[in-house]
């Protein structure tokens, strides 16, 4: 048995799936089909879960248990709900005032609002009824106290980590494994133990230095897209691959018209982080507002509180058919979207490891 095929099995078996496969939660672009389409075809299946009230939470699992019979992934944030800063939020629709009147909104109309809310008791409450099997995490880990009741069911427990010290954090944690993201991941950075972005690598560098320095299992996230990537992920210790952007082209996924037609234009060679859309780097397709605005800003509201000024901008412009203000959350590498079913991408994901005999 190879080192890799021992990777595989040890995490394969960890969570009782079949290839070495996770579809990255992506929220705003799925909902439990493409969670589902992916566990069936033997992978593990991951539902964003940072945007849903309790109630639709309870009615995505109820979905999921009802079409999989097969190991799947809950993904929560664990950021600090900020305190509003009336001075940050008067600069930021300062800021937003020539969109605002471009599209003929009135700013004192723009509600403010969170929209992301962190793993709490109450969804913790709505968990326990399904009991998933594995739950992942984002921006670090939540309280002792809601970790012992997720380990009560037996789940399996996983966070991301952007640097060796997250990752050497999250293992004093106990999780069960760490996701490595690499600075070309899609979305969001799980970055928490520093907000300074030089620390962050690509994934193919911070991937063996975090192998080498914990013993649980690793999985590479960021920048692969195709089989020969996971193939490479695998090769260099991982345990398994993280894929998302390549999924954002499925027809399980919910992906916008806007963002669809993005994801297959040249501009999704150019991605930048920006802060602009909640407050909290996250990387997309470099559009209008990142170019106007610079992708940074120091008016932002703290994340997620600058959603709410931008979101009726945002409306205005999609109605149009241009995504010049919507988050097109991209990695670097969007050369693997395919229209493809999830499960037929999810097969060809793993075609490439030479210790899997798929479909025999």
């Amino acid at each position: 048995m190879t080192p890799q095929s021992r990777n595989f099995a040890r995490f394969t078996d960890l969570l009782q799936i079949e290839l070495p496969i996770i579809q990255a939660p992506m929220a705003g672009v799925q909902t439990s089909p493409l969670c589902i389409a992916v566990s069936n075809a033997g992978g593990l299946g991951s539902l964003p879960c940072a945007m849903l009230t309790p109630d639709t939470l309870r009615t995505e699992l109820q979905a999921i248990q009802t079409h999989c019979k097969r190991p799947y992934n809950v993904n929560f944030f664990c950021h600090q709900p900020p305190v509003i800063d009336p001075q940050r939020e008067s600069n930021w629709r300062a800021a937003l005032g020539p969109y605002f009147k471009e599209f003929g909104i009135n700013p004192d109309e723009v509600p403010s609002g969170a929209g992301r809310a962190p793993f709490s008791d109450a969804i913790c409450d709505v968990l326990e009824d399904f009991k998933p099997p594995v739950v992942s995490f984002h921006f670090g880990l939540p309280s002792a106290q809601l970790l012992d009741r997720v380990r009560s069911w037996g789940a399996k427990i996983m966070s991301s980590a952007t640097t060796v010290e997250e990752a050497l954090w999250l293992e004093a944690q106990g999780v069960d494994a760490v996701i490595a993201q690499g600075l070309e991941a899609g979305g969001h950075r799980g970055m928490f133990l520093t907000d300074d972005i030089t620390t962050q690598l690509s994934t193919f560098a911070l991937l063996p230095q975090i192998v080498a320095r914990v013993k649980i299992p690793v999985v590479a996230a960021g920048g692969i897209a195709d089989a020969s990537g996971v193939a490479a992920a695998i090769g260099l210790g991982a345990d398994a691959a993280q894929v998302g952007t390549s999924y954002l082209l499925c027809p399980e996924a919910t992906t916008s018209p806007v963002h669809r037609k993005a994801l297959q234009s040249e501009a999704a060679q150019h991605t930048a982080l920006t802060n602009l859309f909640t407050g909290r780097p996250a990387r997309g397709i470099v559009n209008r507002f990142m170019r106007e605005l610079g992708p940074m800003s120091s008016s932002a509201p703290a994340f997620p509180l600058a959603t709410a000024a931008i979101a009726p901008i945002r409306a205005k412009s999609e109605a149009q058919g241009f995504g010049d203000f919507s988050p097109l959350w991209s990695g670097q590498n969007a050369s693997g979207c395919k229209t493809a079913a999830a499960a037929d991408l999810t097969l060809e994901l793993a075609s490439k490891l030479p210790f899997l005999k798929l479909n025999q």
